[in-house]
């Protein structure tokens, strides 16, 4: 009779791995540490997950899955730029919220492996960045901006948002900021990042 596979249980392995990836990385977690952290041997835990990879393909897809079909979304829509800039620093803000180590992932990931690893994260399709681009061009036409080359607008717009959680464990410690604080200082980030990017492109 084969086993069926308890759904509580790969939650389990899946919220230890989480944690296990993000504080030994990829290639620091041995899969005995993600067994210890969900409590279960790793015979069982081999039952579930063949191999850390499997087991991390999971977790990052998962994550994948809910964070950048909404971001973009927002970039193909008929928003305007500076809803758009809005829009895009709040839903990232508040996904990352719910999945910490997804930046810990990508920076880890997209440096020891890039091209295998950026296949992986889109699936060989290319973010909807034309849509993005015309936003853009848009509102130049309409003297609404200054002229803005949009990869670095994009770029400014990302590292803005995931800036604070890379260094969060260094806020924490040199900063002595808590839990609680860094959750208050990221609330008001989704104000101030869009006022600081918007103030810097508009006319």
């Amino acid at each position: 009779m084969v086993k069926l596979k308890d759904k509580s249980t790969e939650q389990k392995i899946l919220d230890a791995a989480k944690h296990v990836f993000v504080t030994k990385g990829m290639s620091g977690a041995r899969m005995q540490d993600i067994a210890d952290a969900a409590g279960i041997n790793k015979a069982l835990l081999h039952y579930y997950f063949r191999s850390k990879e499997k087991l991390f393909e999971t977790i990052f897809s998962e994550a994948l899955e809910k964070l950048f079909p909404k971001l973009a979304s927002i970039l193909e829509s008929d928003k305007t730029i500076f809803e758009k800039i809005e829009m895009i620093c709040v839903e990232y803000v508040n996904q990352i919220q719910q999945m910490p180590y997804l930046p810990v992932f990508i920076i880890s990931e997209v440096n020891r492996q890039p091209e295998a690893f950026l296949k992986k994260m889109t699936g060989n399709r290319k973010p909807p960045l034309k849509a993005f681009v015309t936003t853009i061009e848009i509102a130049v036409k309409r003297k609404e901006i200054k002229p803005v080359q949009p990869l670095q607008l994009l770029m400014n717009i990302i590292s803005l948002n995931i800036f604070p959680f890379m260094v969060k464990p260094l806020l924490q410690y040199v900063g002595g900021v808590s839990k609680k604080q860094f959750d208050a200082l990221m609330e008001e980030r989704k104000k101030l990042v869009p006022q600081i990017i918007i103030q810097s492109i508009k006319k």
